[in-house]
């Protein structure tokens, strides 16, 4: 799992790249994200599969914000990103977000 951001000059944006890799992302079939930055729709933001296994989408986020996200694997098991700047429990469980800083 990986995070990479990268700030714009000419807009208040941060494209954010995250990926999901090896062992985790093995046998995967899709593997949504889901956070607050899309209402936790689990149907709206799609990682593109990659040869070597791995998955990753580029999103623009808001600059100065703070964001809670998961991983959503074939529908059915969730994962948190190791590289995450933060962690939050969630309202569910005894579970936790994962959170990006822009």
């Amino acid at each position: 799992m990986a995070l990479v951001k990268k700030s714009l000059k000419t807009r208040p944006v941060c494209k954010v790249t995250f990926s999901l890799h090896p062992p985790v992302s093995t046998e995967a079939k899709t593997v949504a994200l889901v956070g607050d930055f899309n209402d936790w729709s689990k149907e709206s933001l799609y990682l593109k599969s990659k040869s070597d296994g791995s998955f990753s989408v580029t999103v623009d986020l808001p600059t100065d914000q703070t964001f809670q996200f998961r991983y959503l694997i074939d529908g059915n098991r969730w994962e948190n990103d190791d590289q995450a700047d933060a962690y939050l429990p969630t309202p569910f469980g005894n579970d936790t977000n994962s959170v990006v800083r822009t």
